[in-house]
């Protein structure tokens, strides 16, 4: 399976269950641990249940430096916003009572088998109650024995070039996750490439002109999806590929991105 490696940046594979940077369990606007006033599935309303999320980054192969300021981000973003968030590396919590406090998890930059299969079973209920799932950049590089998460993340990663600057076009400017993006968007990422191409079966948000940049091999002949949405399985998911760098968590624009894709997760 091709797990990344030999990116810019980048530590030796976490320990199996290892704490997340900020000690395993971090919260914002009141959040400890997930067990909260909202119940699993109440979010999909979209409507009096607070926002709830789970930040979960555990990694059993290549694991991004990134990953620390990313956690820091989302738990300023969850803090400005009124949310409630918890981080974790512990996949234990995905069991259903673990899951109970929150209505949206996020794979920020997992890679490998993360969890075990009593573990995904739980993570399906969860999807299946009305829920909201958020991939972040190597989610996509993650659980490739799970045909249920490879149809919930929307596909899997194939490569990459080095990190460099490219234009990023907006498919969909009236999505609260892309709405306040200019297109195109000027960056620089790691951008990936994926076995297949999702189009048929996401809603695809950003897409990268391969013209404005060197892809090499890890090119989609020119059509090239980088973020997308979609209904799955009862519940909502958002993906984008980018955020592998540390600085992508300072960016207003990448951030007002995850935002938005709360909003539109949550927005049943």
């Amino acid at each position: 399976m091709p797990n990344e490696a030999g990116g810019t940046s980048g530590t030796a594979p976490a320990r199996a269950g290892a704490a997340s940077a900020l000690g395993g369990a971090s919260s914002a606007g009141g959040a400890s641990g997930g067990a909260q006033s909202s119940t699993a599935g109440s979010g999909g309303s979209g409507t009096s249940a607070p926002v709830s999320l789970l930040v979960f980054s555990r990694t059993t192969a290549y694991r991004h430096d990134s990953i620390p300021a990313g956690i820091q981000a989302l738990t300023k973003l969850a803090s400005d916003r009124g949310w409630q968030l918890a981080a974790t590396e512990d996949a234990s919590k995905f069991s259903d009572t673990g899951l109970a406090g929150y209505n949206v998890v996020i794979f920020l930059s997992t890679t490998g088998d993360v969890l075990d299969d009593s573990q995904q079973a739980a993570f399906e209920r969860f999807i299946r109650a009305g829920n909201g799932f958020i991939g972040v950049h190597s989610a996509t590089d993650t659980e490739y024995d799970w045909a249920w998460y490879g149809g919930l993340v929307g596909a899997y990663f194939l490569g990459h070039p080095a990190v460099q600057a490219a234009d990023v076009i907006v498919e969909d400017a009236q999505n609260p996750a892309t709405a306040q993006l200019p297109s195109p968007w000027h960056r620089s990422d790691e951008w990936y490439a994926f076995k297949s191409n999702p189009r048929a079966n996401v809603h695809v948000l950003l897409s990268l002109d391969e013209q404005s940049y060197s892809p090499g091999d890890a090119n989609m002949n020119g059509d090239h999806p980088i973020a997308w949405c979609h209904e799955y399985d009862g519940g909502r998911a958002f993906y984008t590929a980018l955020g592998h760098t540390s600085e992508s968590y300072s960016d207003p624009l990448f951030m007002g991105q995850l935002a938005g894709a709360v909003s539109w997760v949550l927005a049943r």
